[in-house]
């Protein structure tokens, strides 16, 4: 029987013990009987409640466990996501590990190829150091510095004896009597094109190199009547003039400021910082507009009258510079041949190797 049943059937009992109306008279075995199946309904009832009570302990333990459960799991899906998450870090960590792996390898290398290059220079120092110490114990002697001077010395006679050979590989001589022209004047003040140019006067005697004269007329203008032998003329002396400063400042280990390219009466001189006007018209001329030097024409054959004079003129300072290494005086700043004359003079006179 349900304990709904039994609770029903009580209710009904106390309703009819209770009211007169409906007092029934039993028999004493119907009443054992009903009071026997009432017990049992109690029993069941107190049975019901007790079961009932288990019940409700029983669920609220496995609602505990289940809020324990769901607590666990969402305390172990935190640590889940902090396990993905340091296990990102580690990746990261062990990316950046092995690039600071490789730079350092790199690192290594530059820095072993380093300690190879301050050996290198280590010991090529130390000779350098030992050479300088001979050296300052070799003229801190007694006969140190004496011997330096002989060997200055006699350098400045093998220089001597050098420009000497040059002279008579070049001769420039001064020709007597009343000359038919005159040393060119390599680069007038007033225009490049040397239409206002001066001339030296040659009352004197005019100056040769290998018996041949520098006209200026050929430079200062060009026309169908010019003579082609005075241009040629020209032209191979200054191929004359050009090898002897190339060679001298060889001698003399002065490098150029206006370095020559010799080719007999076709040479060129080459200006690395030429003007902007002459710049530009090369670059016209060779259809190149990157110029970093310019090479000027020591001649005139098929060349601008204005180039050419300019090339003389870079020559000229070519001379007047070796003439301010030797501390000789510039005879004047158009007068090739001149300068040219000067410069070996002074080379072959003993003050040269008295005075240094």
């Amino acid at each position: 029987m349900e304990p709904n049943e039994i609770q029903i059937q009580i209710l009904s009992l106390e309703t009819t013990l209770t009211d007169p109306e409906h007092v029934k008279v039993i028999q004493w075995e119907d009443f054992q009987h009903d009071l026997a199946r009432l017990t049992s309904l109690s029993s069941a009832l107190h049975e019901a409640n007790q079961n009932k009570s288990n019940l409700q302990h029983k669920l609220h333990s496995l609602i505990q466990v289940n809020a324990e459960s769901l607590g666990r799991l969402n305390e172990l899906e935190e640590m889940r996501q902090k396990l993905e998450s340091k296990k990102m870090m580690m990746e990261n960590m062990s990316i950046r590990s092995r690039l600071s792996k490789e730079d350092a390898n790199k690192q290594e290398e530059q820095l072993s190829g380093s300690v190879q290059s301050l050996l290198v220079a280590g010991g090529a120092l130390s000779v350098a150091s030992r050479n300088l110490q001979e050296s300052s114990r070799l003229l801190s002697e007694e006969n140190g510095y004496i011997r330096l001077r002989k060997l200055q010395k006699m350098l400045r006679k093998r220089q001597q004896h050098m420009t000497s050979q040059i002279s008579m590989l070049h001769p420039v001589k001064i020709l007597v009597g009343p000359a038919q022209e005159q040393e060119l004047e390599a680069y007038p003040l007033g225009s490049l094109a040397g239409t206002s140019a001066e001339l030296k006067p040659a009352n004197q005697g005019s100056l040769t190199i290998h018996g041949l004269h520098l006209n200026v007329l050929s430079f200062r203008k060009m026309s169908f009547f010019t003579d082609k032998k005075d241009i040629q003329r020209s032209a191979t002396a200054l191929g004359y003039v050009a090898h002897a400063v190339s060679l001298i400042a060889s001698y003399l280990q002065v490098p150029l400021r206006y370095p020559l390219r010799l080719s007999a009466s076709h040479s060129y001189i080459i200006d690395n910082a030429p003007s902007t006007e002459l710049a530009s018209s090369d670059a016209s001329l060779n259809g190149n507009t990157n110029v970093k030097h310019v090479e000027f024409p020591l001649f005139l054959e098929g060349q601008d009258t204005t180039r050419a004079a300019y090339a003389v003129f870079l020559l000229n300072k070519d001379l007047e510079q070796l003439l301010n290494f030797i501390d000789a005086k510039s005879v004047g700043p158009r007068h090739v041949l001149a300068n040219l004359r000067e410069l070996s003079r002074t080379i072959q006179s003993p003050a040269f190797t008295d005075n240094f």
